[in-house]
C-alpha cells in the first residue's frame, strides 16, 4: 500500500497546485490498463456489525443499553484483529418519529428538549474512550445535537484509534419527514484515512443517490461505509441490491451496516468492487441469541483476482471514458445529422 499512498498524494498535490480536479489531474499519472497492476498491497481487516436500535431518546437505560451493546461488538471486533468497526445508523439511538414529536399520535415538530443528552454524551465518551484503549477505528450513528432551537443532525461519528472524535458525516439526503420536522440536512461529503485507505461515508436513505457514491468515487474512496435502519419492512433488501451496485459500478467497497433484518440478502455485510458479498452477518430480529451472527469481519485486498481487475482496470477505465463523454464534439456535419443513414 506504500507505493499506491504516494501515488494518490502525488496526484492530490497536482490537483492542488494546477486547480484541476482529482480526477484531471489523474490522468496525467494513469498508464494503460494493460500496464495497471497492484504491486504493493496489504489486506485492511474490516468489521461491520448489527444490533437493534432503540426509538426513545428520552428513555436513559435505553441509551445505556445501547452504550453496552456498541462496545461489546468493539471488543469482539477487536479480538478478529479488526482494524475499523462499522455499526448502523441509529447505533446510540433512532429518535421514533412519532415518540419525539410534538403532536400527539402523528409526526409534527420534533420536540429534542426531553432527549437525555448527558447519558448519550457519557455513553459516546465511554465508546470513544473504549476505541482508544483497543486501537480500534469506530464509526457509529448516532444524534448530533446542535445549538437550540436547530434541530439536530443525523450522523456518524468516525472515533479513531486514539480514542477522539475524527470527524463526522451528517446525512445530506433525508426522507420527507426527517427533512420537514426532525433534523437538519449535512452539507458535505467526508473522507478519513487509516492505513493508507480512504473511507467515505453515507447514511440513511442515501444509497438512492447515485451521486453520493459518484461523488465518493472522485475524491478517490477505497471503500464508502453506509449505515441505515432499512427504512422500513422490506427496505433493506433494496438498500443492500443498491449498494452492490454501487460497488460494482464504482469500482470500490461499501460497507452495508443496519440493524438485525429477517432477510439473508438485508444483513450487514460489505461488498467487493466487482459487487460480490464478501461477507454478511445472519439473518434475524434479535442477535443476542447468537452473538456469532451479528459481526462479520472482512479484509479488504486488492490483490483477489476481481478486485484487482474492478480497482485498477475497470475503475480507471470508467474514469476516462466518463472524460471522453463531456469532451468536446466533433464537428462534422453526419455526426450532427440524426435522420439519415
Amino acid at each position: 500500500m506504500t507505493a499506491r499512498k504516494n501515488f494518490k498524494r502525488l496526484v492530490r498535490a497536482r490537483a492542488a497546485r494546477t486547480g484541476e480536479s482529482y480526477t484531471a489531474a489523474l490522468r496525467h499519472f494513469l498508464p494503460t490498463v494493460e500496464e495497471t497492476t497492484v504491486t504493493d498491497h496489504h489486506p485492511f481487516r474490516l468489521a461491520v456489525g448489527q444490533l437493534p436500535v432503540h426509538g426513545d431518546p428520552t428513555d436513559a437505560a435505553a441509551l445505556r443499553d445501547a452504550g453496552t451493546r456498541i462496545r461489546d461488538l468493539m471488543r469482539r471486533a477487536h479480538r478478529t484483529g479488526a482494524r475499523l468497526l462499522h455499526l448502523p445508523e441509529g447505533a446510540t439511538c433512532f429518535p421514533d418519529k412519532l415518540v419525539v414529536s410534538s403532536t400527539p399520535g402523528a409526526p409534527g415538530p420534533a420536540d429534542w428538549s426531553t432527549t437525555a443528552w448527558d447519558v448519550l454524551h457519557a455513553e459516546l465518551e465511554q465508546t470513544a474512550a473504549l476505541a482508544g484503549e483497543l486501537s480500534l477505528w469506530t464509526v457509529l450513528g448516532s444524534t448530533h445535537r446542535l445549538t437550540p432551537p436547530l434541530r439536530p443532525h443525523n450522523s456518524l461519528y468516525v472515533l479513531s484509534a486514539a480514542g477522539a472524535v475524527h470527524t463526522r458525516y451528517d446525512e445530506r439526503f433525508m426522507s420527507h419527514t426527517k427533512t420537514t420536522f426532525m433534523y437538519s440536512p449535512g452539507r458535505e461529503p467526508v473522507t478519513f484515512e487509516v492505513d493508507g485507505r480512504r473511507f467515505g461515508c453515507a447514511l440513511g436513505i442515501e444509497c438512492h443517490f447515485p451521486e453520493v457514491f459518484g461523488e465518493y468515487e472522485r475524491l478517490d474512496v477505497d471503500c464508502v461505509l453506509f449505515s441505515s435502519t432499512g427504512d422500513g419492512a422490506g427496505n433493506a433488501a433494496t438498500f443492500a441490491l443498491e449498494c452492490r451496485g454501487h460497488a460494482a459500478t464504482n469500482g470500490f467497497w461499501v460497507s452495508f451496516a443496519v440493524p438485525p433484518q429477517a432477510e439473508a440478502s438485508a444483513s450487514s455485510g460489505v461488498v467487493a468492487p466487482g459487487g460480490r458479498w464478501l461477507g454478511q452477518c445472519s439473518p434475524g430480529t434479535d442477535p443476542g441469541t447468537d452473538l456469532a451472527t451479528d459481526l462479520v469481519t472482512v479484509e479488504l485486498d486488492e490483490g483477489a483476482p476481481d478486485v484487482e481487475v474492478a480497482v485498477t482496470k475497470a475503475r480507471p477505465w470508467r474514469r476516462v471514458a466518463r472524460q471522453a463523454s463531456t469532451a468536446d464534439p466533433v464537428d462534422d456535419p453526419r455526426s450532427r445529422e440524426r435522420a439519415a443513414f
